[in-house]
Order: structure tokens, then C-alpha cells, then sequence
């Protein structure tokens, strides 16, 4: 089941989306040309993870960090399939990231990895779309730079019950439809089970949390006018335009 939040006829609503065609609450059928697609949920907070590759870090220089490296990304950074991200006046070195998104399912604390699938409503595809101009080192956490205002393009839809193994996911990015990225959860230093069990033993996680998972190797600048696609096979793709601020 894909569960989407959307805009149509000037109202919001959360429907499911059907093979190509989007059902409200009340049971109208959209194309998906005839909406506008909105964050598939109305999170609390969205937790990143920050070199959960070990490829990824290599790429960058730095080492795997032993444990989980948190960060917060702004609610107010997210949008949704087909919006615009907005390149900030003064930065030169935009990137996307494509990522595993986990939609938490129900309010928990202190979730044992063995019991975190309990926990977790679905699945989506995230772009923790970044600035590498505002990060000056390793210890400072990345906030302005993965914090602007439409850095956060989340959907295009939440993946439920379904039968979907989190830690065996192929992950794509395509800049203008050229392959720029690809990777695989498999290789997440921290799985999806033990990343809920460490933040939630000091954290309560909420209905519709999200957490980004990280992002493998392969990322590259991006420019005004390019088109982002970010995919998660299985689950599905999320496409954004680069403009100016």
C-alpha cells in the first residue's frame, strides 16, 4: 500500500495511490498530473544519519564514525515530489543524497533492535539535499547546510505493509537522467534495527518520525536548472528541480 498526502481541488488530503492514479479519503480518483504532491507525512522531527557508508566516508576523507552521528533536519526544509529545490544565493557546492526514509509507526522509547520493525509504519525516499559550502569540519554538525528551506524533498509516497526488508535496498540518483549515485543498504555500517534502538534510548519517537538513514558514495554538485531523481527500488522515486534563490 502507498499512502501519499496531497493537494487537489484547493484541499489537502492523504489517499493511496494506485497503480497510476491517486484516491482521496472520500474515494475521488486523481491523475497524477492533476495534483500536487505534498511530504507523505507530517513528521515531529526528522533524524539523519551523517557516514553510515564506509564508501561514502572514504569519498569525503574521514573515518567511519563508531557510532551513530545524528542530526536534526528542520521540518521546515521539507517538500515534496516535483517541488523546487532552491540553491542559496552564495553557495556553489549543492549535492543531493539519496536515502532509505523509516516513517516511525507509533509513539516508543527504548526499542530493542530486535523489536524495531514493530515499531515502524513504512517506508519512503528521502533527499538530504546539502550544501557542502557551510560544513567546515567534522565535529560541527551540519545544520545550516542541510537545513535551508526545501533541502528536505521527502516522498513521493510511505510504503506500508508490505514486505519490505529495510537492510536490502538499492539505492539510485539521477542528475538530468544520468546514473550519478547507486548503493545498497546492505551496507549500512548501522542497520535500520540497532539506528532505532540508539535513538530512541534517549529520544521518543513519534507516529510519522523520520529517520534518514544515510547515503552511499557517489555524490556530485548539482546546478540551477538540473533535475534531481532520487530512487529506492521497490518503494519509489522522488524528483525534484534545481533553481536559484
Amino acid at each position: 500500500m502507498r499512502i501519499a498526502r496531497f493537494v487537489a481541488n484547493g484541499r489537502i488530503h492523504e489517499g493511496e495511490v494506485v497503480e497510476d492514479r491517486v484516491v482521496d479519503e472520500a474515494g475521488r480518483s486523481y491523475a497524477q498530473s492533476e495534483i500536487t504532491w505534498l511530504p507523505p507525512v507530517t513528521p515531529t522531527k526528522v533524524v539523519g544519519l551523517v557516514l553510515n557508508y564506509a564508501d561514502h566516508a572514504k569519498e569525503l576523507g574521514l573515518d567511519a564514525p563508531t557510532d551513530p552521528v545524528l542530526f536534526f533536519k528542520p521540518l521546515t526544509s521539507l517538500i515534496g515530489h516535483g517541488a523546487q529545490i532552491i540553491r542559496p544565493a552564495g553557495a556553489e557546492q549543492l549535492h543531493y543524497e539519496v536515502e532509505l526514509g523509516v516513517v516511525i509507526g507509533r509513539h516508543c522509547r527504548k526499542v530493542k533492535a530486535a523489536d524495531a520493525f514493530d515499531v515502524i509504519r513504512g517506508y519512503t525516499v528521502g533527499n538530504d539535499v546539502t550544501a557542502r559550502d557551510y560544513i567546515t569540519n567534522y565535529f560541527r554538525p551540519p545544520v545550516k547546510a542541510k537545513g535551508y528551506d526545501t533541502f528536505g524533498p521527502l516522498g513521493p509516497w510511505v510504503v506500508v505493509d508490505e514486505d519490505i526488508d529495510p537492510d536490502n535496498v538499492e539505492l539510485r540518483a539521477y542528475v538530468n537522467g544520468e546514473l550519478r549515485q547507486q548503493g545498497h543498504t546492505s551496507n549500512l555500517i548501522h542497520k535500520v534495527g540497532p539506528i532505532i534502538e540508539y535513538i530512541s534510548e534517549f529520544m521518543t519517537l513519534e507516529p510519522n518520525d523520520v529517520i534518514l538513514t544515510g547515503t552511499p558514495e557517489g555524490i556530485s554538485y548539482v546546478q540551477p536548472g538540473d533535475v534531481l531523481r532520487v530512487e529506492a527500488v521497490g518503494i519509489g522515486a522522488l524528483e525534484n528541480p534545481v533553481a536559484s534563490e
